[in-house]
């Protein structure tokens, strides 16, 4: 046995050892801390892992089976225009209502098939940051100048970031685009309108089926809300209605797939999440039939699967690790709340930085940053450190930066983080200056 090798697991050893004979657990501190991390996860589970994150595997899936490698390398490629490629990452957002953990299996699906790495990280920030609703919703409650402040540096935070990225690591993106065959474009199987249509058929039922409640009880967006498993369901039977024509399922098969889901919708209407997990359970048994198994079907089942079970677990761990140290929004966890607001006064550059360290850490679900914000706002918070969390907390989190790293390895995931945390702390100075 080499004594050098052992010291690092036998520091490990003694380290988390110590952490569990030392655990302060009698302290209410620590006993509210366990707890809210535990309600946290409980929370995440029932609002987001079923109706974000699952259809979110799908499209990644989908987008690794139906979406040509040699058409992700022309538009998102190392090698592709790079006006098309910036252009189109940096505003997917307004698309994509997803929080900073449903973007990651879209993010893992694009990288991994080869799409560089400046227009995978734009990506991977616009996704959450540039959100209509959440822009709305903002500049109708923090006022107008916050909202087109969000919007605009959301944008520019896209570009900066994923040209910076491209920039730091260009010795290997040039590496990596030198290596990369030169493909030509592959016959499509179906129209390329069919795929379209698909992949939007998928969007929508994620955009509409996690769509936000508005403090509004009139206007377009409230109608939206009241009316969104209506919409959800459309799209649901026009995905329908595409397996069992155009990947040729056979109506007799998603008929018989889909009536669980159906019967459920009529028999608990006030629980549409039902009708949803049914709708999934369908979908998965459908793709893994003996007849399809075999097939295109088959294939997204386990390219999805895939996806799940890599990101799945990490998300669940940093939820409770983020659970303990920050709690849920409202409640405490080991770092009092009140020190947060303590902290984010006035505009200094300590409050500035402060606030997109925090915004990063914590978890934020699509459209919860607002309030959570305008009750800070109230407590004393600065509005330069308000617009830096508001520009580093729903592109990031714990849990986000987890799998990030799993992606695309330890240094490019600080380097991202670092310069969302700096552009952040930056904009926040100089927003809180002008106002």
């Amino acid at each position: 046995m080499d004594i050098k090798t052992e010291w690092k697991p036998l520091f490990w050893i003694i380290a988390i050892f110590s952490i569990c004979f030392f655990l302060p657990i009698e302290l209410p501190r620590v006993q509210g801390a366990v707890l809210e991390s535990l309600y946290l996860v409980k929370w995440y589970a029932r609002e987001h892992v079923l109706l974000c994150l699952v259809p979110a595997f799908f499209i990644a899936g989908a987008v690794a089976v139906f979406v040509s490698q040699a058409a992700v390398m022309k538009y998102l490629g190392p090698n592709a225009k790079k006006l098309l490629a910036y252009g189109v990452a940096s505003v997917s957002g307004t698309i994509l209502a997803v929080c900073s953990c449903t973007i990651l299996p879209l993010f893992a699906g694009i990288y991994r098939m080869g799409a560089g790495l400046g227009p995978a990280c734009a990506f991977l920030y616009s996704g959450p940051a540039i959100n209509i609703l959440a822009m709305v919703l903002t500049a109708r409650i923090l006022g107008p100048e916050m909202g087109i402040a969000r919007a605009v540096g959301a944008v520019v935070f896209a570009l900066i970031i994923g040209l910076l990225m491209h920039f730091f690591f260009r010795r290997e993106e040039a590496e990596k685009a030198a290596a990369a065959p030169v493909m030509m474009e592959e016959e499509a199987g179906r129209p390329l309108w069919q795929t379209a249509l698909y992949f939007a058929a998928m969007v929508g039922i994620l955009v509409f089926a996690n769509w936000g409640k508005t403090d509004q009880p009139t206007g377009l967006w409230h109608l939206i809300y009241t009316s969104k498993w209506y919409i959800a369901a459309g799209f649901s039977v026009a995905l329908a209605l595409m397996l069992a024509t155009w990947f040729k399922l056979g109506f007799g098969r998603i008929l018989l797939a889909s009536l669980p889901a159906v019967l459920m919708a009529f028999l608990q209407p006030q629980h549409p999440e039902l009708a949803f997990t049914f709708g999934v359970v369908g979908l998965s048994v459908l793709s893994n039939l003996k007849s399809t198994r075999d097939g295109e079907m088959g294939q997204w089942f386990d390219e999805s699967w895939d996806f799940a079970k890599k990101i799945l677990p990490l998300l669940l761990i940093g939820v409770l690790i983020a659970g303990v140290l920050l709690g849920r929004p409202g409640n405490e966890g080991l770092i009092p709340s009140a020190w947060v607001a303590s902290l984010v006064g006035g505009n200094s550059f300590g409050a500035n930085l402060f606030a997109s360290v925090f915004g990063a850490f914590m978890y934020f679900a699509t459209l919860t940053e607002v309030p959570i914000l305008q009750g800070l706002l109230g407590a004393g918070m600065g509005k330069g450190p308000a617009l830096a969390l508001l520009l580093a907390g729903p592109a990031l989190s714990l849990p986000n930066m987890l799998v990030i790293r799993s992606v695309m390895g330890t240094k490019k995931t600080a380097v991202f983080v670092l310069l969302v945390v700096i552009m952040a702390t930056i904009s926040g100075l100089i927003y809180g200056a002008i106002y």
